[in-house]
């Protein structure tokens, strides 16, 4: 029997590179997006080139109902999903304090409360499977950004990064892996929706979606924890962890 994940965002960037890796892994998949148009083609894409079994669903997740919709595909007992990709994101173009609080509510809602409901949602239904002894894995798609000093972008992902890490700890014996996937900046269309200023950005630290995605899905199998498939911005990370905050917070020079 074929698995099946599902994948939020899926219709751009890392989220739809995640979705034609699996495709070609043979994986079946749930597409979850608020753009309908965009996933129906994928989808088509998808299934004649691999053969897959794609379900496509219009969900906004910032929404109550749309996090039901997406909560209700997660815990379909008829077509369980083995692998959860909470990857939906956005950021948001001013600082903290020059944000109006609505925006800002909207960005908690998209990157901690969809995230931790479907997170949620997986370890309990992942958690009554019997006779398994791999009963399913979740990715909670971060950033390195969770390491920086930077607003509540940085807030949100180090939120998503801390409970990731708990989980892997606690359900890793239970048959589940949790792992959160750490990138920096990757060539997408995220930047762009968010109105975001990127021409100070220099060429080295662009990530490519494909690349970035190869190397998640290979810790993914390794079972590891954290992933951070770029090895410029494991050293960003590790310099992070040693130098004194204040240069930490400098540095960061897009607080969110």
């Amino acid at each position: 029997m074929k698995k099946r994940a599902l994948i939020t965002g899926a219709t751009a960037g890392i989220g739809k590179a995640f979705a034609r890796a699996l495709a070609r892994r043979g994986w079946n998949l749930v597409i979850i997006s608020r753009d309908t148009a965009r996933m129906d083609a994928l989808a088509s894409e998808l299934r004649q080139q691999h053969n897959v079994y794609i379900d496509v669903v219009t969900a906004d997740l910032t929404t109550s109902t749309g996090l039901a919709l997406a909560t209700a595909a997660v815990r379909d007992s008829d077509r369980p999903v083995d692998l959860l990709i909470n990857n939906a994101g956005a950021s948001l173009a001013l600082l903290f304090g020059d944000t109006p609080i609505a925006d800002e509510d909207w960005h908690l809602d998209l990157l901690v409360r969809a995230p931790m409901h479907l997170m949620d949602a997986a370890l309990k239904t992942m958690s009554a499977r019997e006779n398994r002894n791999d009963k399913g894995a979740i990715v909670n798609v971060a950033s390195v950004a969770a390491f920086a000093l930077s607003g509540t972008y940085s807030a949100h992902k180090a939120w998503l990064v801390n409970l990731s890490q708990w989980a892997h700890f606690r359900y890793k014996n239970k048959g589940i892996h949790v792992m959160a996937l750490c990138p920096g900046f990757v060539r997408t269309e995220f930047h762009q929706r968010s109105n975001l200023d990127i021409s100070d950005i220099d060429d080295w630290m662009w990530l490519d979606a494909d690349r970035l995605v190869a190397g998640a899905l290979q810790d993914l199998d390794h079972k590891k924890a954290i992933s951070i498939p770029s090895l410029r911005y494991k050293f960003l990370v590790f310099m992070t962890r040693i130098m004194p905050a204040f240069i930490v917070a400098a540095l960061a020079k897009r607080g969110r």
